[in-house]
């Protein structure tokens, strides 16, 4: 066996081995083999470092109130003479070791004896028992050892982890998560894998399946898919309900469940039986943030025939997870439907751009500035990313894809990789380097990888649209030998599949460590883990802490404040993180968020964008509505106008979608606003203008000037390492600095203004009218 480290995270030989000879003729290449050597060298790395320092001291004061009744048995003693004998007590070899043994490193040592030390010099009264026992050292009737036990007594005290280490390593044990699902253990499940690259009917011939079962689960990676599933099924006659973090759907107007059901993987149910359950784009399981919840699918849910669809480089793990679980894997290999074609010249320049062409970027200033580009020329295009609302998404596509529209072609991100159809021609990669944010908030530079590649080029030449073939090609003709490698590659294999804490586990870890926060016990947890490496790996929590770091002042329950902070959330954007801590707070005290409540934090009628930064912050806004459907199906109880909320998120809705069909106009109006203002303070002086008239601002009273940094955050939806420091001191201060420095209407309620007094009664019309 080859051990990495000392927390249980071990490795044979014979899997690694195993690793390597995946790395078939087709498969091996620098990248695969550099993937599992940097993997296994993070490991070790982790696996040695010391986690004592994520264990928070707890302080230990004497009583002041305590009678002095050693020093009424034995006499005072003097307290230079006392700090003698505790120096002479931490210098002797034979008590460190004896602490070792007991569980205490170096770190753990150090901080006891400072503590102890502290606690005896300080404090007026010793305990009877300790008094006495440092009396009899200090005048020749006992050892200097004899200390021991009562600093050991102490050193539990600072650290209770010392007195349940075994229970909380036990609590971590992630070595066979498939015994965490007893039920679906005791079914024969029939596993089939239907494996191909993009556009080759795999997911069309699971969901072939799905449709004829009696029963079935469909659990896909995105939203807009689901979606797609529950419309494809209804319309074939097989009653579909909808499920996603945001939205249920059920189709019986008695309310009564339908026997198949289309979902988001986080939201599948392992408690409900099923017939046939499809779970789609597998490869998702590496996915450092979201692998998890494929895991938790493929193990767990309670179904008769399982239909896996995803790359092929996934066939190997789901052979080594099915092992786990005494189950088999037929595989079923597809090949693509349609030809496709590496062009033999790069694009070069926007001008070339044809009908039917896609030019994928990966940057909003990408998307702003080849949109432009390409309707300066006088043709008009659709424009999808990531940040747009499912609908905005939908409209863009229905554009690109009408024959008859005058819109032929389309610039997007990666976003369009999985979860649209769309008829594209050719697939022209505007960059290869996709910038990604390392766990500091840093922007890194990478390569795309082959999987990514393979997935967005395969969208070119659709089955079922106006192409009988694709073509992919680049922008700059440096790049068009990069796109070849890439695309010549296969997938890596992919070896690992995700974890992640369950809230029942976080909670007995607090009954254990009553003093640490839920960031805090996250940190211990993923430390204590023990994994099996060679299967699984733990996903990252870096978003979850973020979150609980954020609103860990406010009093919550832990249930309830797991349940927060797995709330889907993009910490790149303030004004979100800014109004989930708000609803957090509104929680807190048990106080309704209502959709009056929620109209003045987000400055409600909106107004459509007139530049680019208008845009952005209304996408944050379709996110904060988004953040508020969510918790209002996990706390339906102060959560309470989610029916007028899904109302209000179309109407914002359509107005995003009126600013992305206007994409140039707000990029011309940002540019003259800089220009004209000579400064960027000038644009944002500007931009809180228009933010006031939309209530906004605070009170008039409070002078512009404070609060700059948070508003220039909540305008531009920007968000830098240094600023996210700042905004994180703000929302750490008790004296809830945040609240009165950000521009929200809460602090101008009694503004006692006309447009108060308009918007008030729009609201009122709104509420009417939905009723």
């Amino acid at each position: 066996m080859l051990q990495l480290g000392k927390q249980g995270r071990i490795i044979s030989l014979t899997n690694l081995v195993r690793n390597f000879y995946t790395l078939d003729s087709k498969t091996s290449n620098l990248c695969a083999c550099k993937d599992i050597l940097t993997n296994l060298q993070r490991k070790y790395k982790k696996s040695d470092s010391s986690v004592s320092s994520l264990f928070i001291p707890v302080p230990v004061k004497p009583n002041s109130d305590d009678i002095n009744v050693g020093a009424e048995l034995t006499g005072s003693f003097n307290k230079a003479e006392l700090l003698k004998l505790l120096n002479k007590f931490y210098q002797k070899k034979e008590v460190k070791q004896l602490l070792t043994e007991n569980g205490l490193d170096a770190y753990l040592q150090h901080q006891s004896y400072v503590s102890f030390r502290r606690y005896c010099l300080e404090a007026d009264a010793l305990p009877v028992d300790l008094h006495v026992v440092v009396s009899d050292i200090l005048q020749g009737a006992g050892n200097v050892t004899d200390i021991f036990p009562y600093f050991m007594r102490h050193a539990k005290q600072m650290f209770p982890h010392l007195e349940c280490m075994d229970d909380l390593k036990k609590i971590s044990d992630l070595r066979t998560p498939a015994n965490w699902y007893p039920e679906a253990r005791a079914l024969n499940r029939k596993i089939i894998f239907h494996a191909g690259p993009t556009n080759s009917g795999k997911t069309f011939h699971a969901l072939e399946r799905f449709f004829t079962a009696k029963s079935g689960v469909y659990c896909g990676p995105l939203k807009l898919l689901a979606v797609e599933v529950f419309n494809k099924s209804n319309n074939m006659g097989t009653p579909c309900d909808l499920v996603t973090g945001e939205e249920r759907n059920i189709v019986d107007p008695s309310g009564s469940p339908s026997s198949h059901v289309s979902c988001t993987v986080e939201m599948t149910s392992v408690n409900t039986p099923y017939e046939v359950a499809v779970i789609d784009e597998i490869q998702m399981i590496k996915d450092p943030g979201r692998g998890w919840a494929w895991t938790r699918a493929l193990l767990g849910i309670k179904a008769e025939e399982i239909h896996i669809c995803g790359e092929a480089g996934t066939a190997d793990l789901l052979r080594q997870l099915c092992l786990t679980t005494g189950e088999d894997v037929e595989i079923r290999n597809y090949k693509r439907l349609t030809e496709l074609k590496i062009e033999e010249k790069a694009l070069g320049s926007l001008d070339k751009a044809e009908p039917g062409d896609c030019i994928v970027c990966f940057s909003k200033n990408d998307i702003y500035s080849v949109s432009r580009g390409i309707e300066a020329s006088g043709k008009e295009v659709a424009v999808i990313y990531g940040g747009l609302p499912p609908g905005t998404k939908l409209a863009q596509a229905a554009k690109f894809n009408d024959p008859d529209n005058s819109c032929k072609i389309l610039v997007a991100t990666d976003a369009i990789g999985m979860g649209l159809n769309l008829s594209i021609r050719r697939i022209i990669f505007y960059s290869l380097i996709k910038p990604t944010m390392n766990d500091k908030g840093e922007k890194e530079m990478d390569t795309l990888s082959v999987s990514s590649a393979l997935q967005i080029a395969g969208r070119a030449g659709r089955y079922g649209t106006q192409w009988e073939e694709g073509r992919v090609t680049t922008f700059k003709t440096e790049d068009l030998k990069t796109l070849k490698s890439l695309l010549s590659s296969q997938p890596e294999p992919i070896i690992q599949a995700g974890l992640h804490p369950t809230a029942d586990q976080i909670e007995l870890y607090a009954y254990h460590l009553p003093n640490s926060t839920l960031s805090n016990l996250m940190d211990i947890f993923v430390s204590l883990s023990t994994v099996d490496d060679s299967l699984y790996f733990m996903c990252n929590v870096e978003d979850f802490k973020f979150l609980a770091d954020m609103i860990q002042h406010v009093p919550l329950p832990l249930r309830t404040r797991y349940v927060f902070c797995c709330a889907p959330i993009n910490k790149k954007m303030p004004f979100v993180c800014t109004m989930f801590l708000k609803f957090a707070r509104q929680y807190s005290k048990n106080e309704p968020i209502t959709f009056d409540w929620l109209c003045r934090n987000i400055g409600w009628p909106l107004q459509l964008p007139r530049t680019i930064i208008d845009l952005v912050h209304l996408e944050a806004v379709f996110d904060v509505l988004d953040l508020y459907l969510w918790l209002s199906y996990r706390f339906m109880d102060l959560f309470v106008d989610a029916n007028l909320i899904r109302d209000m998120q179309k109407e914002l809705d359509a107005i995003i979608q009126q600013g992305v069909v206007q994409i140039t106009r707000l990029l011309k109006n940002s540019e003259s606003v800089i220009s004209s203002g000579t400064s960027s303070a000038a644009a944002e002086d500007e931009f809180s203008l228009t933010r006031q008239k939309q209530h906004y601002l605070r009170d008039t009273k409070t002078s512009l000037g404070k609060g700059r940094l948070t508003e220039r955050l909540l305008a531009q939806g920007i968000l830098t390492p240094n600023m996210l420091q700042e905004l994180k001191k703000e929302w750490n201060n008790p004296s809830d600095k945040i609240s009165k420095s950000l521009p929200t209407p809460e602090n101008n309620e009694d503004d006692g203004s006309g447009d108060d007094d308009n918007s008030g009664a729009k609201r009122t019309r709104r509420k009417r009218k939905t009723k």
